[in-house]
């Protein structure tokens, strides 16, 4: 009988590893890259391609599966196998990739448009399965590949093409998401920081189960310098909020910002930290077994601001990958029917007769 205990070594070691030193040249493919000049894609295709080495895989065991936009591009980039599948339909297609084949590396490729709205549907069951999935969602608040139209992730109010009178939908909060649906893994990081970003792979990669990372990507055509107040040094101190395991929730111009929980509503808030209050500024806790706490620290981001905008790893968790689990499934039934077999399963006494 199977073991389902496995750990995310355990995980990786069934994918072999590569036969030599790698280097991220290694991982480019001979393909013209075709995106906009200045796209932030550009910047996320390279820091996955330097950091590809490190998992030591083989190349022939590592999959990115996309659906559909400009951030769907990215297999043809990437010298491993890959597939350009259908609109909102790589988490699915993936997860029968990752369960039928556990020694592949599976990593999905999609965007805000993609993944959260025709999409929604299949991102947010492989979330709850918890397959062995890495799921990469650039959301740069605009539909980019059709021309500016406003996605599920654009601000109340926004004008574009197809809202010239401004855009009446709410925003989905991707990571917020993702934590309602109870995904074991969730992050959010940004196109331009490289070193963060790459962290935030290193954690994902190693991760048991399903991985969402919320990756902020400039659009610079049709959303240009949406994450303005993300990037830009002196705006960020105020505005990022960086998680980090462990460590109290403070930002700002000399940490002088803490998070803490209002004693009344219980709600998360943001206050100026006093020597009255230090004690009481929460510490990051991302392996907390209840998503509540990342749920409420990921609702501190104005959705038209930007401000007060957590970055880095809001959950980590442990349970059950779906991948060993049908395995195992798989295991026992063969121990109590033994192997099956297709002919005569379909020669067999279930029959009928179709007439015209």
């Amino acid at each position: 009988m199977a073991d389902t205990t496995e750990t995310s070594a355990n995980l990786l070691s069934l994918v072999p590893k590569a036969a030599g030193k790698q280097t991220m040249k290694d991982f480019k493919s001979d393909q013209e890259v075709r995106w906009c000049p200045g796209c932030g894609d550009y910047a996320i295709l390279a820091a996955v391609q330097g950091f590809m080495p490190e998992l030591g895989l083989a190349k022939e065991n590592i999959v990115f599966v996309s659906g559909i936009g400009c951030s769907s591009r990215f297999p043809y980039y990437m010298n491993t196998y890959g597939m350009h599948s259908i609109h909102g339909r790589a988490p699915a297609i993936a997860t029968g990739l990752a369960t039928s084949r556990r020694d592949l590396s599976v990593w999905v490729v999609t965007g805000d448009g993609d993944a959260l709205s025709i999409g929604g549907n299949h991102l947010i069951h492989a979330l709850r399965r918890n397959v062995n999935l890495k799921i990469l969602l650039f959301n740069n608040r605009i539909y980019g590949l059709t021309k500016g139209q406003y996605s599920p992730t654009s601000e109340i109010g926004k004008i574009t093409k197809s809202t010239p009178m401004g855009s009446l939908d709410a925003p989905f909060n991707p990571v917020s998401l993702a934590l309602g649906a109870e995904a074991t893994f969730v992050a959010r990081t940004v196109d331009s920081d490289r070193k963060h970003l790459t962290e935030v792979l290193r954690q994902a990669a190693a991760h048991e189960g399903t991985a969402l990372v919320e990756i902020y990507q400039n659009c610079n055509i049709f959303n240009d310098g949406a994450f303005d107040v993300i990037k830009d040094r002196e705006q960020a101190q105020e505005a990022v909020i960086r998680l980090e395991h462990g460590q109290p929730i403070r930002f700002g111009v000399d940490d002088a910002k803490g998070v803490v929980r209002d004693p009344v509503s219980g709600d998360l808030v943001v206050v100026d930290v006093t020597p009255e209050n230090e004690a009481d500024v929460l510490v990051h806790d991302a392996h907390a077994a209840s998503p509540t706490t990342a749920f409420a620290l990921s609702r501190l981001a104005d959705p038209d601001t930007l401000h007060h905008t957590p970055i880095g790893v809001l959950r980590s968790v442990g349970r059950p990958v779906y991948d060993t689990l049908m395995a195992r499934q798989l295991e026992d039934a063969v121990e109590r029917q033994g192997t099956g077999d297709l002919g005569a399963l379909l020669a067999g006494s279930d029959t009928w007769t179709v007439a015209g």
